[in-house]
This record gives structure tokens, sequence and C-alpha cells, in this order.
């Protein structure tokens, strides 16, 4: 066995002021009630909310206090993210990987921002690996990443046995994301851990799930610390012999035959995307049955909407009340 012990920490955060104390003190709790953990990663933007205005440099207070409660704890430490302020004056959702003697060993910016919601949010062009000596392999995708098999494709192409995920989902699409999850897992064999907040953090329903698409741990939607361990070994052995004796999918990947022209911008092999319009927020569709410029009546005084009395939605339509 190869055994490592990782937390999830679930929790509520506020978008109008840091959550950087919750934050420590949650963390003090969880090493007080499970000793043994060994890596514990928070939520997407969990230090200061999901609001671009409070972005700020790289390397800053809140950061080294977070190396210092790594250095304190002996644990390898991912404070969920924050948005980065660049020199460039971009923004930037990044992560930070902090090992167990308090170095900021890799840091990570988000690939796919939410667009259009997330449209001040600048895109990152960097992977992020990492080696957890004599247990194993790294990486590190945030959130709206997942929806793309290609940001997993590379880091399991190069060897990547669990993903962390970080994740500030609060909106109807949860469902589908933990789908996602779970799909991620049996597509590339690897153990996925997938962490969302509550509040301006999210709807939680965080869940770990192992490289055989079986979710070992399912957060409802209050706070939770959960310290799950796994077994990299399992991971090793069903990349050579397949899912449950089953799919070797990475190793049918790598002796494909087919090549993919859809990712060779040049090819043109996209062109059906090109007709898809640009990439911005929905508008707002008019009322269905009313016709357009066509004035609506409003209730009189004496109208009612209740009862048996009719109501014009406009006039010439009619629906009973």
């Amino acid at each position: 066995m190869t055994p490592f012990a990782i937390a999830g920490v679930q929790m509520h955060v506020a978008a109008l002021h840091s959550n950087v104390e919750a934050m420590l003190h949650r963390l003090d709790v969880l090493m007080a009630k499970f000793p043994w953990t060994q890596m514990v990663l928070f939520s997407e933007l969990a230090p200061f909310g999901p609001l671009p205005r409070y972005a700020q440099p790289f390397f800053n207070d809140t950061l080294h206090r977070f190396c210092d409660a790594a250095r304190r704890h002996r644990i390898w430490l991912i404070p969920g993210s924050m948005f980065e302020k660049a020199e460039d004056g971009r923004i930037y959702n990044t992560s930070a990987v902090i090992n167990p003697w308090g170095e900021i060993v890799t840091s990570y910016r988000k690939m796919f921002p939410f667009r259009p919601y997330e449209a001040e949010a600048a895109a990152g062009t960097e992977f992020c690996i990492f080696d957890v000596p004599e247990v194993g392999r790294f990486g590190l995708s945030i959130c709206y990443d997942i929806w793309f098999p290609e940001t997993t494709r590379q880091l399991t192409s190069q060897g990547v046995e669990v993903l962390l995920h970080p994740v500030l989902t609060g909106t109807t699409d949860r469902d589908a994301e933990l789908a996602i999850a779970r799909a991620t897992a049996a597509q590339f064999q690897c153990y996925v851990f997938d962490v969302n907040g509550l509040a301006a953090g999210g709807v939680g329903r965080s869940c770990v799930v192992d490289p055989a698409a079986v979710v070992l741990h399912q957060s409802a939607g209050q706070e939770d610390l959960f310290p799950v361990e796994i077994d990299l070994d399992q991971v090793r052995r069903q990349r050579e012999t397949g899912l449950r004796g089953l799919g070797q999918v990475l190793k049918s990947f790598r002796d494909r035959e087919a090549e993919f022209s859809v990712y060779d911008r040049a090819s043109g092999a996209d062109a059906y995307l090109h007709r898809l319009g640009p990439l911005v927020m929905p508008a707002q569709r008019p009322p269905a049955g009313l016709d357009a410029g066509e004035p609506h009546k409003t209730l009189e005084q004496g109208d009612s909407a209740h009862g048996s009395e009719v109501v014009s939605y406009p006039a010439g339509r009619t629906i009973s009340g």
C-alpha cells in the first residue's frame, strides 16, 4: 500500500470580509481531531471570497500565514485560491501549494474562468503538477477546468495520480459537476478530491472519488471536515489492469491510431464551433406569448388577480385567474 491522508474543508465563505481567520481556526480544529491528516484542501476563493476587487499580489501576508500554519501542523496545504493581481494589472484566480516545511512549491492560475460570468479574470496557461516524496504525483485544477477533459488528460499523461479540485459552485449545475467528477476519475483512473464551499462559497456537496469512480465521501449542505485516507497503489494497479479488470483507458489512448485534428487550430475541423456566436452573457428573451411592442394592461384599482375574474395580459388575450 501507499497510503496518504487528504482532508477537505467545506466551510462558509463570506464575500465582503476576509475568511482567513475562519480558515485557520478550522485547520486547527481539523488537525486536533484528525492528527493523522497529511494534506488539507480548501475550496476555491475561500480566503477572500468571490469578488475580484479583493485581488492582491500573489506574495502577500495571508499566504505567509498559511505557510506558517502548514509548517506548524507539518502538512501539505492548498488554501483554496485567491484573486491575484499581476504586475501587468491582469487578475488571475490563483492557487498555491505549500509543503510541510512552509514553502510554496508551486502555484496554479485557473485555465478556464467561468466565462462570461467571470469576465474580469484572465486565463492561466501553465499546468500544475507536483510530487509528494515517496507517495505519488498530484495535479491541481480549479472548478470549471474539470469541464474540459483536456486539462486532466494533460495532467494524467504526465503521471498525475490524484486530482485536487477546489471549486466554488453555487449554481444549479452542481449535479452535473459531480457527475463530471466521477466520470473524470473513471476516464483517467485517478482520485478526485472535489471541495466546494458554502454561502458565498457555494452549495457544498463536496466529494471524494476513487479511480474506479466509487464515491468515498459525499458532503451535504453543511460545514464538513472530511479526512480520507487513499491508497495510490490502487491507481497504479488499475492503470495496469483496467478499471475492475476492464477498461485500460490510459493505455488505449496511448496506443490510439486516430489523431484529433480538432486540436490543430489551423485544420478547420472546428469550423462549427466558430458559428456558435460570441462568448457573452445570455440576453433576456421576450416573455412567452407576448408580441414585441404590444402594450401591457396593468391592474386598475378594484381589479383582482385572484378569484374567478378575467385579467388581460395584454389586451386581446385572457387567462382565468
